[in-house]
């Protein structure tokens, strides 16, 4: 049976912030979650409680992923098995005692092109669609004061409980929510995270809206998402699929997203970033076995993907909500 996420910290680190009602209410939410919960879920609970016991002597969260310390070859060797327990792994990389998690997506590559325009010193910081969860400990890493992250997604709920299991004092919790599922007008985080999930929405500008009553007045929203070339009228529907996506809806211009950006409200908006996602960056691994971004790619031309699409162009644009 999966652990339970300990929310009594949670609920201490909220109080007396506009964040305090909604602690208080997770725990009955998140145990009619559990209650739906996942086919898959009891399996990868149990892969989660076969983790040994291990104390990280050494934990780098700002450069890296990386948790060190005493482990002997057979202890390593569960630890590896369990983790894979809980394939695929998306986000990453991760370092455990000598075991390297390597996963589908260089997410450290993308931490590097976003953290040096942050400041996160002091915030408290919300991660909608957090995935695994790997960004959420790099946000520690960059001085945050707590993160929360969101993602209704449950291997990668059991993937964060993984790593939570060797750090369990440290602010992080994630919570198996959709943006839908927090309150209206919360108002309370410093920071507000969106990366990777614009494009999955038929709704984008909503989006927008939504992730901007998550913020305190003066907040910064971080927004991370697939672009193409153009100019502010300039916004891609893909026919059918992209990348061999089915779930991608809009594709704006860096102009486009800047005026949505101001449209919903948002000041200050600026594009920190843009790149184009390589071959390295996103690939299989032993840790993540299916297709990826080679095969997504024209074999002849890796400027257009296997529809005949620009190929994956991401933007950073950071905004402050008035």
């Amino acid at each position: 049976m999966i652990r339970k996420l300990d929310l009594d910290a949670l609920q201490q680190k909220l109080a007396g912030t506009p964040l305090q009602d909604w602690a208080a209410d997770l725990p009955a939410q998140l145990d009619a979650k559990m209650t739906v919960g996942h086919g898959d879920l009891e399996r990868w609970g149990a892969a989660v409680n076969a983790l040994p016991d291990l104390q990280p002597q050494q934990v780098e969260l700002a450069q890296r992923f990386l948790l060190d310390g005493p482990c002997d070859e057979s202890t390593r060797a569960a630890l590896k098995s369990a983790l894979q327990g809980l394939i695929p792994w998306r986000k990453g990389p991760f370092e455990l005692f000598g075991v390297h998690v390597d996963t589908e997506w260089r997410s450290d590559w993308k931490w590097s092109r976003v953290a040096p325009h942050l400041d996160l010193c002091g915030r408290r910081v919300l991660d909608v669609g957090c995935g695994n969860g790997y960004y959420q400990w790099r946000m520690l890493g960059a001085g945050a004061d707590s993160v929360v992250g969101i993602d209704p997604n449950w291997l990668f709920f059991c993937q964060f409980l993984a790593m939570k299991r060797f750090l369990p004092d440290l602010p992080a919790w994630h919570l198996p929510l959709a943006l839908e599922d927090l309150p209206a007008k919360l108002e309370g985080f410093d920071t507000v995270f969106s990366m990777g999930v614009l494009y999955h929405r038929r709704s984008p500008i909503d989006h927008l809206f939504d992730l901007k009553d998550c913020l305190r007045r003066n907040g910064e929203l971080v927004l991370e998402t697939l672009v193409v070339e153009g100019d502010a009228q300039q916004v891609l529907v893909p026919e059918d699929r992209y990348a061999q996506m089915r779930n991608v809806w809009f594709l704006p211009s860096v102009p486009a997203l800047e005026l949505w950006l101001r449209r919903a409200g948002y000041v200050d908006v600026r594009c920190v970033d843009v790149s184009y996602t390589s071959v390295e960056e996103q690939r299989s691994t032993e840790w993540m076995r299916y297709q990826s971004l080679p095969e997504f790619l024209d074999p002849a031309d890796h400027s257009r993907t296997v529809e005949g699409l620009p190929a994956p162009a991401r933007a950073v644009l950071i905004a402050r909500k008035p």
